[in-house]
């Protein structure tokens, strides 16, 4: 069970497939308790562990994995095999 963020609920379709919206679980680097986040399509796409998150509109899908304390924000789209880690933003 992930305890660092958890689905809301919310979801959108985005080059046919289905996208959740995030929302922290707990604290940690910049991100508050209960924040919601950007847009993951699994739990493999966003590490549970270090300071990884995903803002605002920014949809991460495919086999892409942001890891490491990396951000991604604003509109990004991160997909295929992308990794996007260490202190990225």
């Amino acid at each position: 069970m992930n305890k660092k963020y958890e689905f809301t609920g919310e979801t959108k379709t985005w080059v046919g497939r289905t996208l959740h919206r995030i929302r922290a679980k707990i604290s940690f680097g910049f991100v508050v308790k209960g924040e919601i986040g950007g847009w993951i399509e699994a739990e493999t796409n966003l590490a549970e562990d270090g300071d990884a998150w995903v803002y605002c509109d920014a949809r991460v899908y495919g086999d892409a994995r942001v890891y490491g304390n990396a951000q991604v924000s604003g509109d990004a789209r991160v997909s295929g095999d992308a990794r996007v880690s260490g202190d990225a933003w």
